[in-house]
């Protein structure tokens, strides 16, 4: 295992109705700024809750964060800071609105001329607003992390700060009833491979890190389908369990002390960025094909998930292999996701502007082992067709 330093300041307050638990988290002098997407938190009875549980403080409100949310949008918050000296931030909603309020909470007090440098240029956050954040959508595991992606004229970048980390985060199962079958399959969809690109890579016998990252993996794909499934879409433990999951893939506690890899995360941002798709439907269509084209890199790995997650046990190294890819391809489809560029109408000859914004992007030597180059990356688009 390698050396690492962790610590998880964000509080969580989980379950049913606590909502209300914001009233006490948040400071009684402060000036908060509420944000918050498309106006969803306003039909399913969110938004209602956490006017009651804000009764008592003076609060603003500033909607319209898209998914993938833009920077030209975050940047019309500033004038709403400025004008009631708002000093909290309450993020409500899925990670889009959670990202785009750490942007928005780093901008405020940024001293240089643009803001966007803090992405493009990835100069230090010194200072941000303090935040905190309700959860509606478990996906990103923005809730309780350090990572934000933003996105501007065409170019969707990551930006990663302990000065954004959330104060507190409140996840009540209860508010994801009313999610879409398509949000639904994107936010499991999203913490699988967010689990998979911090396990997926090579051993270095962190046993801990890697039997917490299976768990993860076996309860989405235990729990994910009966999200989708009639007779269970309203279970609350099956909701439970997938937030739960969602928050664990990306809080920092797998990946400390193991290799990560992130190329499926790049190479999808280049695909949401040039053709619009949703964030989670990238991932499913390019992870499998970063498999296939990485075998040779990931084998011991590849053939651990397969005998520990998928229980394949027969066969010689590269059936199992194979079978453990096709079989997540399977999972992928279940949670009605793509798997391949052909699903969302993408063919070949969008490959070359793609590689093209990943060089531009500085994205040339991803992975774990830092050997996915552009061609490698051309490869996996290739086998994603």
């Amino acid at each position: 295992m390698q050396n690492f330093n962790y610590q998880n300041t964000t509080k969580i307050h989980f379950g049913e109705g606590q909502i209300k638990a914001i009233a006490e988290s948040t400071p009684k002098t402060a000036k908060i700024l509420v944000t918050y997407g498309g106006g969803s938190i306003k039909k399913n009875g969110v938004y209602e809750q956490v006017a009651q549980a804000l009764s008592e403080h003076t609060w603003f409100e500033f909607a319209g964060i898209e998914p993938n949310p833009n920077y030209d949008t975050l940047m019309k918050a500033q004038a709403l800071i400025r004008e009631h000296n708002i000093d909290f931030l309450l993020a409500v909603g899925g990670g889009s609105v959670v990202d785009g309020t750490k942007f928005i909470a780093a901008a405020a007090l940024f001293q240089g001329e643009d803001p966007w440098d803090l992405v493009a240029k990835q100069i230090p956050i010194e200072k941000a607003l303090p935040m905190g954040c309700v959860l509606t959508l478990p996906a990103t595991g923005s809730e309780t992390n350090t990572a934000a992606v933003v996105t501007r004229a065409g170019n969707k970048l990551p930006f990663h700060s302990e000065r954004v980390r959330p104060v507190f985060a409140v996840l009540d199962p209860a508010v994801t009833l009313s999610l879409s079958d398509r949000q639904i399959g994107n936010g499991v969809v999203d913490a699988f491979v967010h689990t998979m690109e911090q396990y997926l890579t090579y051993s270095v016998n962190a046993k801990v890190q890697d039997r917490f990252a299976e768990g993860l993996l076996q309860t989405l794909i235990e729990e994910g389908p009966k999200a989708l499934a009639a007779e269970s879409k309203n279970n609350l433990e099956v909701r439970a369990n997938i937030m739960w999951a969602a928050t664990m893939a990306l809080n920092g506690l797998i990946g400390v002390g193991v290799p990560q890899d992130w190329a499926t995360h790049m190479i999808g941002h280049e695909l949401t960025a040039a053709h619009g798709l949703d964030h989670a439907r990238t991932l499913s269509i390019v992870l499998p094909a970063l498999m296939k084209v990485c075998t040779d890199t990931k084998r011991e790995k590849l053939l651990q998930y397969g005998e520990r997650v998928w229980k394949i046990t027969e066969g010689d190294e590269h059936t199992r292999i194979q079978r453990a890819i096709a079989l997540t391809e399977a999972f992928f489809a279940s949670m009605q996701m793509p798997t391949r560029l052909s699903h969302v109408e993408v063919g070949e000859q969008a490959i070359d502007g793609l590689i093209e914004k990943l060089t531009q992007h500085g994205m040339v030597s991803l992975g774990e082992h830092g050997k996915i180059t552009p061609p490698v990356s051309r490869d996996i688009l290739l086998a994603a067709l």
